[in-house]
């Protein structure tokens, strides 16, 4: 006999649009009701927020969560091999930019859909900022970088292949990284030039305005030292707390054992960023279609940033697994020095 579960099915879509109005777009989500008009800069971040709201609000035990895609016939995207992996939460955007979908599906679906990123589960933590102490620790009681450091790092990663354009430059998404990991609980960064100078990304103001122009960031004045300005999507991005995200932010601009040089071209140091992330002993691996959102690469030009690492001799070697569209890769050992490594 079959056993009735005792757990109602809850239905874990949420959709928001962006309706054109006069004076600014307005968010329309089905389950609220109509809010007001939004200043266009802020519009996309409006509905970010607004779906994170609703994803931490319908909170579900893991193994309680479905396949949304798989449950409505897999019509979110074309044919594939059927539903594998874990359940995550996929964000999907039209080609318009004015209608927004956060949905369980499967790591099979969620990788066949396009215009779709994984959303990392500390991405919708509550948002309420941890308290700050000025207590500084010493070297000697510093825990040395690790996973943690890693995996927020990855996470913010991906969070940016959906939040930045497709064809944001790889040096406005090393920009963004560290804006986004250095922001206090407000949401406001301060950069000293000394900062940007070591990144090799002093006096680049168009990769600032690139970033207003995604509407991403505000910088409310050009003149003040440090570089100072406020990130629009500030509110989904306060987890786990600053001093948690600065270490991570540490941890991108010397990823070991891919510590690119910053004499290297931003779009080298942003993949072999890219690849430490996704490491683990002495080797690595990612979906194909993951890997150029979050290099903002298209494949050919990715293939070749791999060929370009190997030869840097930060990968030993990388191959592209056509079957499963997946790209895996081996690092040298781990070793005081290197060419092309950084200090």
């Amino acid at each position: 006999m079959r056993l009735a579960s005792t757990h109602a099915t809850v239905q874990r879509i949420w959709t928001v649009h962006l309706r054109p109005q006069t004076g600014g777009p307005a968010l329309a989500c089905p389950r609220c009701t109509p809010g007001p008009v939004l200043p266009a800069a802020s519009a996309r971040s409006a509905a970010l927020t607004h779906l994170a709201r609703h994803a931490r609000a319908d909170d579900l035990p893991g193994h309680l969560r479905t396949c949304q895609c798989r449950t409505r016939g897999c019509h979110w995207h074309p044919r594939h091999r059927g539903c594998a992996g874990p359940v995550l939460l996929a964000l999907t955007c039209d080609r318009s930019g004015r209608a927004w979908r956060l949905a369980d599906a499967c790591a099979a679906c969620a990788a066949a859909m396009s215009h779709t990123a994984v959303v990392p589960p500390t991405l919708l933590g509550t948002g309420h900022a941890r308290p700050t102490t000025n207590t500084t620790r010493s070297a000697r009681t510093t825990p040395a970088f690790g996973p943690a450091e890693q995996q927020r790092v990855r996470e913010m990663l991906t969070y940016l292949a959906t939040a930045l354009p497709r064809f944001s430059s790889p040096a406005a998404r090393l920009l963004a990284l560290q804006c986004a990991l250095r922001a206090d609980h407000q949401g406001q960064i301060r950069l000293p030039h000394g900062f940007l100078r070591g990144m090799r990304l002093h006096r680049r103001a168009e990769l600032w305005l690139e970033l207003e122009h995604a509407g991403w960031l505000h910088r409310p004045s050009r003149s003040y030292s440090p570089v100072q300005a406020q990130l629009l999507d500030a509110a989904d991005l306060q987890a786990p707390g600053r001093t948690a995200r600065i270490r991570a932010a540490q941890w991108a601009l010397h990823p070991t054992p891919l510590a690119a040089s910053a004499a290297l071209p931003s779009a080298l140091r942003l993949t072999a960023l890219v690849l430490a992330a996704h490491s683990t002993a002495g080797a690595g691996g990612g979906e194909l279609d993951a890997l150029t959102r979050q290099c903002g690469q298209p494949p050919q030009q990715l293939e070749d940033l791999l060929d370009q690492l190997v030869r840097a001799r930060l990968v030993t070697a990388w191959h592209h697994r056509h079957d499963s569209d997946e790209v895996q890769w081996e690092l040298p050992a781990l070793s005081p020095s290197g060419e092309g490594a950084g200090a």
